[in-house]
């Protein structure tokens, strides 16, 4: 028997055009005579259809395309994922299924068991969890067929729940000869490495093979990698689709022993930053292509490694022609800023435009001078400056039709440091989930492996960090040392350890207690800030929920020392 899994890129609510490629991935299966084609999850209608299945005519638009996949099919299965309808009376109206279609038929449909609510995962929100586990006979072969969560059985990057059924273990029960799992799982940093444990451990465990075939492409702030893998009963790797990439991987599977033919073979894991790197530029051209919210970007170049970053990324994605770099000068801004971002911008081949906000600084601080008389120079006067670069930038967003992005890292976000409406605004927050010592990191790795030349000039990534708001700002004025600050951030954020946790970790309990509080008080202004791209276990969007209005933070410290001080810091 021949197997292919074919990793698609849907967009969500197009029912058109990934029906299109749905039936593109059927015929070039045929003719390259494949016996079985396994497609993702909901390539139907895109993961996650969120609200969109709460609207009856989208899901009776599902089900028609269902219908139509399956009378078009010949001899040739294929099990492909998409909605379809609960018909029980009792429950959610929708359960998600792997359909499995033959010849115009429909064979069978599995439910998808495991509903995760966990992070960014809403299932159990509108899908009604699948209780049957049989397996689907096809050729002599039984295939025990499970959607996702179902594989992940107790086994995630952040275990939030214990299930009590396995889903794989319970279809072997039940005489499956191979595992299958169609999926849409968005990529993480950890994800390649964690998911080829996760499945390799259930292979050996199950002595099943296992094929798992992934969704790729990016919806909104996910981002999917693909990464289709096939493994052997012993556990063995055998194939490895390409990431971030539509693509397809075949497999033989021996109809007498049920065993896979192909080879075992070693693939090494990509670096970290080419992953990462990979996943930011698919994540930024699927978010303007699927939404046709722009077809070219703007962006301020500061002369500062985020900004010089989130450039060199769009440039990557885009295309040079789609990127409008514009540098703001202010009275505080170095000649090394503007140089720099002249450099960069020549380096890219792009064109780089300067408009100084002196004038229009000015301007704001005359016409607010009699009101704040006398008072001296603050944040007001700082911000100013950033909301007037703001205000340029949107200028030309709206006069053009490009979408502005922004350039703030999660650094920043996390502790407060941007101002709303001024860097804080835009489109979309391309490193939003980047570490400021990661941005760093993904810098040298472009020169160093991308490139393999000097891009992006080397005094952005050695001059320190600054706001350039006041005279001789630097970023270290505020806060920590970001080698100090970013690892308190991880533990807190995406390791969820606690304040003693974190402290225990060797880090000073001042220092603690202050980043703790500023991640925590600064809820409103991430509330405000544009979608970013998930590239992490826990970022900050939908998969971090935190009450604005609170008063838990600053009494933690007091909770777990047993004492009647009450901390309330801001």
């Amino acid at each position: 028997m021949k197997v292919r899994l074919h990793q698609l890129n849907p967009t969500i609510g197009d029912l058109e055009s990934n029906v299109k490629g749905i039936r593109q991935a059927m015929t070039q299966a045929q003719t390259d005579g494949i016996d079985v084609l396994i497609l993702p999850e909901l390539c139907v209608c895109g993961y996650p259809p969120q609200d969109l299945l709460e609207r009856e005519a989208f899901r009776e638009a599902c089900y028609r395309m269902n219908r139509e996949l399956i009378d078009s099919t010949n001899q040739m299965v294929v099990i492909f994922g998409s909605v379809t309808p609960n018909q029980t009376g009792v429950g959610r109206p929708v359960f998600n299924s792997a359909i499995v279609a033959r010849n115009g038929k429909e064979i069978d449909r599995v439910h998808k068991a495991l509903l995760p609510t966990y992070d960014v995962f809403d299932d159990l929100r509108y899908f009604e969890p699948g209780t049957r586990f049989e397996p689907v006979e096809i050729d002599g072969i039984a295939l025990g067929i499970t959607v996702c969560e179902d594989i992940w059985y107790n086994d995630n990057e952040i275990q939030y729940h214990i299930y009590d059924k396995n889903p794989a273990e319970l279809l072997k029960q039940k005489g499956a000869d191979v595992i299958v799992n169609i999926s849409a799982s968005p990529f993480t940093k950890r994800k390649p490495i964690s998911r080829r444990s996760m499945l390799q451990k259930h292979a050996s465990q199950l002595q099943l093979p296992l094929l798992y075939v992934n969704q790729v492409g990016a919806n909104t702030e996910l981002v999917f990698d693909g990464d289709s893998l096939v493994f052997n009963q012993k556990g063995q790797m055998v194939c490895r689709a390409p990431r971030f990439e539509e693509g397809y991987v075949d497999v033989l599977i021996d109809p007498s022993t049920h065993s896979i033919q192909n080879e075992p073979c070693l693939i090494p894991e990509p670096e970290s930053y080419q992953s990462m790197f990979n996943a930011l530029k698919l994540g930024l051209r699927d978010y303007l292509d699927k939404s046709g919210a722009a077809s070219s970007v703007v962006l301020g170049l500061s002369g500062g490694i985020d900004s010089a970053l989130v450039a060199t990324i769009a440039v990557e994605a885009l295309g040079a022609d789609r990127v409008v770099p514009i540098t703001m000068p202010s009275a505080y801004s170095s000649e090394g800023s503007v140089s720099d971002s002249r450099l960069l911008a020549e380096n890219l081949g792009v064109e780089l435009l300067e408009i100084p906000i002196q004038p229009v600084y000015q301007s704001l601080l005359k016409q607010l001078e009699p009101h704040f008389k006398d008072a001296p120079f603050n944040v007001a006067e700082e911000n100013l400056q950033s909301r007037s670069r703001g205000n340029i930038l949107m200028a030309f967003a709206n006069k053009f039709g490009y979408m502005l992005l922004n350039t703030s890292n999660k650094s920043e976000l996390a502790v407060g440091y941007g101002t709303l409406y001024g860097d804080m605004a835009g489109g979309l927050g391309l490193i939003s989930d980047v570490y400021k010592t990661e941005v760093f990191g993904l810098c040298t790795w472009l020169n160093e492996s991308h490139f393999k030349k000097e891009v992006i000039p080397n005094s952005i990534i050695t001059k320190p960090p600054s706001a350039e708001l006041r005279p001789d700002q630097k970023d270290s004025d505020s806060l920590p040392a970001y080698e100090t600050l970013d690892p308190i951030l991880s533990y807190y954020l995406e390791e969820q350890f606690s304040r003693s946790e974190i402290i225990n970790r060797g880090f000073d309990a001042e220092l603690v207690d202050r980043i703790l509080t500023l991640v925590d008080r600064n809820e409103h202004k991430r509330f405000q800030a544009p979608p970013g791209l998930k590239i992490s276990a826990k970022a900050f969007g939908s998969g971090r929920r935190w009450p604005i209005v609170q008063q838990w933070t600053g009494t933690e410290k007091t909770m777990v020392e047993h004492t009647t001080q009450h901390t309330n810091a801001i």
